[in-house]
């Protein structure tokens, strides 16, 4: 049996430590001006990958992150838990109850915020595969994964910039963040049959098969699974060590729900975000029990996730500008017009519709894990991926100050708190 040998061993905790001390000097440095850590441990990639370090010290850079070897293999292995664990915990940000509060006007919001940029992407990708390079054969599964990009939101993001602003408990902000929740949650499970559809995962039964027992899955786990852990949570947290069983608890969970997932033929980041969305709207978790959640997750795993996007990719050969320019017009304005458009009908006025659609036109964390996937899978070229990579990019950096533009249109409209907002910035 083949294993690590101790010059391999070595490696591999030297490429750790690299990769998680230079994700956290470039998280702190977007930190500083105000910008997700995400963005800083993609650039934390790039400095290290092929793009500048490759270029720069190429003999350095391929001793220390070989494209072979078992240490590569481990590695990677690590990055592929880190992505069922991001799902996880994009899961446990899923709370049901407040897509309940908003009711009609979520619906009518996600409704239209993913159907319309669905519907463009899908047409765009399946009318002109040639300019994307992909040939006819896949362009129906192509134009399926395009649109799914195009209508998904990045909601960890969102709640980030809803935070900021000080919006996040505000009606609009409980609008948005439910909305986004409905959203990921259909664009999820479209993606796991277009995963199907791909043959990626372990494939043993047909398709039809396939897709009924993910809508199985998810509606016993949505309801009976939902009951037992809203049963076994308070002797977890009676009985057993805290937090030490609630974290196995949780882990447990993630895992064999993903297991489940890609046995049955669809991704295991589909099981670990349902896993998810089940556990953090179960009443006994508690806001701390998330934190530590968050904490372990983002602080080791989402890092070595992030930087590896970078770390085998050059953005410099594979910059393709007129795929950036038009994937980023389909995903800005198709997401844009279609949640400002369901603001609108849902009752909004125009300015707080237009705070809606910037708020929930953000592209983000699980944009870029779908992508990875896609690119892993050989659904989408390097070319596209750094396209949706930009995209991602691009809108994080927009979305605060649009949805701060629209919010100060709206204050604009009102004589009294236009001059309450006066008095203060003369203060």
């Amino acid at each position: 049996m083949d294993k690590l040998t101790s010059k391999e061993i070595i490696l591999l905790l030297v490429q750790l430590g690299v990769l998680l001390a230079c994700s956290r000097f470039f998280a702190e440095l977007a930190r500083r001006v105000k910008q997700p850590a995400v963005l800083g441990e993609i650039i934390a990639g790039i400095v290290l990958g092929p793009t500048l370090l490759g270029a720069v010290a190429p003999d350095f850079f391929n001793s220390l992150f070989p494209m072979e070897g078992l240490s590569r293999l481990v590695l990677d292995g690590l990055v592929q838990l880190s992505i069922v664990l991001l799902l996880f915990i994009a899961g446990l940000e899923v709370d049901l109850h407040i897509v309940w509060q908003q009711g009609k006007k979520s619906l009518v919001v996600s409704f239209f915020s993913l159907v319309i940029p669905f519907i463009v992407g899908f047409l765009v990708a399946y009318t002109t595969p040639q300019f994307f390079g992909v040939a006819e054969d896949d362009a129906l599964i192509f134009s399926l994964f395009m649109a799914t990009v195009m209508g998904m939101t990045a909601l960890p993001v969102i709640a980030r910039i809803l935070m900021d602003l000080d919006l996040f408990k505000s009606s609009m902000g409980m609008l948005i963040i439910s909305s986004a929740m409905i959203v990921d949650l259909v664009c999820w499970m479209i993606f796991s049959i277009i995963l199907t559809m791909m043959g990626s995962g372990h494939q043993e039964h047909s398709l039809s098969r396939t897709i009924w027992m993910t809508i199985g899955f998810t509606g016993i786990m949505l309801t009976i699974g939902r009951g037992i852990i809203n049963y076994l949570l308070p002797y977890v947290n009676r009985f057993l060590a805290w937090p030490g069983g609630l974290l196995s608890l949780s882990l447990v969970l993630c895992f064999l729900s993903a297991a489940f997932t890609e046995y049955i033929g669809i991704h295991a980041i589909f099981g670990a975000f349902i896993a998810g969305v089940v556990l953090g709207d179960s009443e006994h978790m508690s806001e701390r029990a998330k934190e530590i959640l968050h904490q372990f997750i983002n602080n080791i795993f989402a890092p070595l996730f992030f930087v590896s996007i970078g770390l085998y990719l050059n953005l410099v050969v594979s910059f393709s500008l007129p795929l950036v320019v038009v994937i980023f017009i389909l995903a800005f304005i198709g997401k844009g017009i279609g949640a400002t458009v369901g603001a609108r009908i849902s009752g909004l006025k125009t300015s707080q519709s237009l705070a809606v659609g910037m708020g929930m036109n953000t592209h983000g964390t699980l944009e870029i894990i779908l992508s990875t996937i896609a690119l892993q899978a050989g659904l989408i070229s390097e070319e596209i991926f750094v396209a949706i990579l930009l995209t991602v990019i691009t809108t994080i950096l927009l979305s605060a100050p649009a949805v701060k533009y629209a919010i100060e249109l709206e204050v604009s409209r009102n004589p009294f708190q236009r001059f309450v907002k006066k008095m203060f910035r003369e203060k």
